[in-house]
């Protein structure tokens, strides 16, 4: 099958030019096109110069909110940013009342579920993965799940968690953080997302973006600093008394650098098509899965680009020391391919991988 990407094949070398390292962890760290390279290399040369232009920085930070919200169908205002997901996560936390149930499931990522766990009042409850839309009860608050689990690509239910969660009047919250870039979504279907955008968006870590509903969601405005107010001197001093209306005000104070990089990263995204990212990326993981059944090796049993291979952790660092960049997870390997890889990737990564660990 002739790969979606294969038109925009010259744009992808500009971008990523051949190296001899074999990178295949973008479920750990996107590897970071050109482009957004030199944006950031500009822009610590400018900083150092003295030279720093604050005013293309917060543009930059604009272009971002705008190009993650057409990736994900709604509108700007609808868009808060910050520098980590798990900050975003802890703003939801903190709205919800004491005694408020919080679903989520066992083995889900730390970032996504630890606020809930740690802020006191709250009733948190882990069930089975594929449990979670049967789990959701009338005292259910809040649903709170990835999109994508880290640990093996297992893809959630997530229209049947959402339509669970309407009949019992529960909010949901998604953590797109593995999944926005490949998997096609709306935020509109959910209450809350939020986005760690160092991954599958190409960004650097110090991105992140959170989506509310028109009316906010029912948050307060805890970061309300300076990214709060309408960027004119007199909001400068004192308490801000006008916040903007729309998810603006839930803008945490970013990191000037990462975001200017984010704006080329996802500039990028979207000239190549997200879809056609994911459709990519998901032919390659097949490709993988059916190299490692031959050699009698057993993946998770899930479509996803990330891939899981139980067992087979320790294979991570003879993969490391043949130049292929993978991750260790729970015991596991796991290997992810996404728009900057190649069949020949593929195929170098299972012919390391012959003679490691044991055949299950």
């Amino acid at each position: 099958m002739t790969s979606p990407l294969t038109s925009p094949r010259t744009l992808l070398a500009e971008e990523y030019p051949a190296t001899a390292t074999t990178y295949l962890n973008t479920a750990s760290h996107c590897l970071l096109p050109a482009r957004s390279a030199r944006a950031l290399r500009h822009a610590a040369a400018q900083a150092a110069d003295g030279q720093f232009d604050s005013a293309a920085a917060f543009r930059d930070i604009e272009d971002s909110r705008a190009a993650f919200a057409r990736l994900m169908g709604v509108a700007p205002g609808r868009v808060a940013i910050g520098g980590g997901a798990s900050l975003h996560v802890a703003l939801i936390a903190a709205s919800l009342p004491d005694g408020a149930e919080v679903l989520f499931a066992e083995e889900e990522f730390v970032s996504t579920v630890s606020p809930f766990a740690h802020r006191p009042g709250l009733r948190p409850r882990a069930v089975p993965l594929a449990a979670l839309a049967d789990e959701i009860r009338e005292d259910t608050a809040l649903v709170a799940v990835s999109a994508v689990q880290s640990r093996d690509g297992r893809v959630a239910d997530l229209a049947a968690i959402r339509d669970a969660a309407r009949r019992h009047g529960a909010r949901t919250m998604v953590d797109t953080s593995q999944a926005a870039g490949w998997l096609p979504l709306r935020a509109a279907d959910f209450d809350f997302t939020v986005c760690a955008a160092y991954k599958w968006l190409l960004c650097p870590r110090g991105v992140a973006f959170l989506t509310v509903p028109e009316d906010g969601g029912g948050l307060a405005p805890l970061y309300a600093g300076m990214m709060a107010g309408r960027a004119t001197d007199a909001d400068l001093y004192g308490v801000l008394r006008d916040l903007p209306g729309d998810a603006r005000r839930f803008d945490q104070s970013p990191a000037f650098l990462p975001y200017q990089a984010a704006a080329r990263s996802l500039a990028l995204l979207e000239e190549l098509g997200p879809r056609a990212a994911g459709e990519h990326g998901l032919a390659l993981a097949d490709r993988f899965r059916a190299g490692l059944a031959g050699l009698g090796h057993r993946p998770a049993t899930v479509r996803s680009p990330i891939v899981a291979v139980p067992g087979l952790g320790a294979a991570a660092g003879a993969l490391a020391a043949a130049g292929i960049i993978v991750s260790a997870r729970a015991g596991d390997l796991r290997v992810s391919f996404y728009l900057h890889n190649t069949e020949a990737d593929v195929d170098r990564c299972l012919a390391a991988l012959r003679d490691a660990g044991p055949r299950r």
